[in-house]
């Protein structure tokens, strides 16, 4: 009777002790003895009490290592890479990621370190920038080879940061910063050179307008005056007589209309009151004398055409 409340104490110790869970994404070794039993998945489970025990726990989740190598380029420059890697254990080889490896975040950080020290050293810093993708894929390629065996299954690899030495940085930010510079100073120097162009063809079109103005307004006037001297004709007077008294007559418009501006400073030379007058008589000399020229030319020239067909 005395040893009743005991035992009673003990069976539940036992039973409790027979019974466990195993949570999501987890799988239990239970050996018997020493020796590997059975695994067990999420849910309530049974072993046998003094007899069976867990010797373990695996996560059957996705996990992420990351491994932080420094090595050298082709180009004699050191560089820190952290290299993300992720796995898990396979769900039907259980036994093997347990029994096979006791530390595999070692193993697969001396592959990560393998595999990088032995890839980049064939580029150069430039390169590992942009060929970083490859590392990535060599470096999984490499590790799935490799762990595949101990139950452990790659499912990605990422070179996440790439670090050179602080020196090799800002030389690298002088580069850019200068070769942005040099952009820069071509793009004004563009631009300047588009401005004087398109400066010099607005000034181009601006005296090309200004030159058909200038010849149409001539035109005018020489339309003008031709229809002025065709009324002269009518009432008698002759081409030349006619052409010296419109000199004449815009001699003297051109007075009144200096004489209209209060403020020039516009000095009209000769302006003499007989100006106009000896004006209008030099000029029907003038071409008279050219008349009597041209009438001597042009009997020199059938004179001589003459004798040389004689």
């Amino acid at each position: 009777m005395y040893f009743l409340p005991l035992i009673i104490f003990l069976s539940i110790i036992i039973l409790i002790s027979a019974v466990f869970i195993v949570k999501q994404q987890t799988a239990a070794i239970i050996e018997r003895f020493g020796r590997f039993q059975s695994i067990r998945h999420s849910g309530l489970q049974f072993k046998i009490p003094l007899v069976d025990r867990i010797a373990g726990k695996l996560s059957l989740k996705i996990q992420q290592l990351d491994v932080l190598v420094e090595t050298k380029t082709l180009d004699d420059v050191f560089v820190r890479l952290k290299v993300s890697v992720q796995y898990k254990v396979i769900k039907d080889k259980v036994y093997d990621a347990f029994y096979k490896l006791d530390y595999p975040h070692d193993q697969i950080t001396s592959y990560v370190f393998d595999v990088v020290r032995a890839e980049v050293p064939k580029m150069k810093l430039d390169d590992v920038f942009v060929k970083k993708d490859d590392i990535a894929i060599a470096v999984k390629s490499e590790l799935n080879d490799a762990m595949i065996e101990y139950g452990y299954d790659i499912i990605k690899t990422l070179v996440t940061d790439i670090d050179p030495d602080s020196q090799v940085k800002e030389a690298m930010n002088r580069i850019n910063a200068a070769e942005r510079e040099k952009i820069a100073a071509q793009y004004e120097g563009d631009a300047q050179r588009i401005l004087i162009v398109e400066k010099a063809k607005a000034e181009a079109e601006s005296k090309r307008l200004q030159g058909q103005g200038i010849a149409d307004q001539r035109r005018e006037i020489a339309r003008g005056l031709e229809e002025s001297v065709e009324v002269l004709n009518k009432v008698g007077i002759n081409s030349q007589e006619a052409s010296a008294l419109i000199v004449v007559t815009q001699h003297y418009d051109t007075l009144q209309s200096i004489g209209e501006e209060t403020n020039s400073n516009l000095i009209l030379l000769p302006n003499s009151p007989q100006a106009g007058s000896n004006m209008l008589n030099d000029m029907v000399a003038s071409f008279a004398a050219s008349n009597q020229i041209g009438e001597a030319m042009k009997k020199a020239k059938d004179k001589k055409k003459n004798d040389g067909e004689a």
